[in-house]
């Protein structure tokens, strides 16, 4: 009996098998699940939205909580917060800023004659102002208007945070669809102007309409306590709960003495896309949002 063919179909056969235990693709390692973090409870939580924020000495209040893939902790302020230029000074893409890792600390009930309550720190981890520069961006609109950083609260600190916006709850999620006319926005923050009197944390306004002749990246507003130096960075929310923007300049024209918001859809997407955190977030907060009937 001819046992060649045989012998070459076992070798043809063996060959097939070795090609694909050669050429089978690699187990598929699953994605690191995201972790969540716990947040301290309302009623105990000192570290909240809408604390002031010292850096280098400049004042600036706090916006909204956010979080990253793997347990990170955030708290928003201006980039402006930490440049080094002057007040007036509102280009990102050309004001000097300090590094990322500058100190940050995070203060209750400041004054004009008292520092204030302490209540934790962190470094800064992004800056809509640094990365313009770094990326070259030559947008006018965004070189003016978007002014957003981040703060990375310290881990022993994270403990002390919780996202919901005081007084109002909330912020429920991002607005998207811009500020109409007469609008009601809400606002959370006290600038150590104000004499550390807490009844004037709580603000509410409406906006003015959006031209839209920056694209979308500000929002102008009226407010019945008008901003101060030390607001900057404030969030707004939207009768709904929304978050709609963060507090960047006080407008000389067209409406004297109106407050200036960047859209935080646009300034976080920004960020989302160059910071290079990933997961990056806004938290909503635990509190249902309750604004004026």
């Amino acid at each position: 009996m001819n046992r060649r063919p045989a012998r070459l179909l076992a070798a043809l056969a063996a060959t097939v098998l070795g090609a694909g235990l050669l050429t089978a693709p690699a187990p598929v390692e699953a994605a690191p699940a995201e972790r969540k973090t716990s947040w301290a409870p309302v009623a105990r939580a000192t570290i909240t939205p809408g604390v002031m924020a010292y850096t280098a000495g400049a004042q600036c209040t706090t916006n909204f909580v956010f979080t990253d893939a793997v347990g990170g902790v955030y708290l928003g302020y201006s980039a402006h917060c930490a440049g080094k230029g002057a007040a007036t000074d509102t280009d990102g893409c050309r004001t000097a800023s300090l590094p990322l890792g500058t100190r940050v600390t995070f203060v209750r009930g400041g004054s004009l004659v008292s520092g204030g309550t302490r209540l934790g720190g962190g470094r800064l981890a992004y800056s809509s102002w640094l990365t313009e520069k770094r990326i070259g961006t030559t947008d006018p609109n965004t070189c003016a208007h978007n002014d957003f950083a981040l703060v990375k609260v310290d881990a022993r600190d994270v403990r002390k945070v919780n996202p919901s916006v005081p007084f109002w709850g909330g912020p429920t999620g991002i607005d998207t669809s811009g500020l109409a006319l007469g609008e009601r926005v809400y606002s959370y923050g006290n600038s150590s102007l104000r004499g550390g009197l807490s009844v004037l944390s709580p603000k509410y306004g409406a906006g003015l309409g959006d031209a839209r002749a920056d694209g979308g990246w500000s929002h102008p507003l009226y407010t019945v306590t008008p901003g101060v130096p030390g607001d900057s960075g404030s969030g707004f929310m939207t009768g709904g709960g929304k978050a709609i923007g963060t507090l960047s300049t006080v407008a000389i024209a067209p409406f004297p003495a109106s407050n200036n918001l960047g859209d935080m859809a646009k300034e976080l997407a920004f960020a989302q896309r160059h910071s290079g955190i990933r997961g990056l977030r806004l938290t909503r907060g635990t509190k249902p949002f309750r604004g004026l009937l």
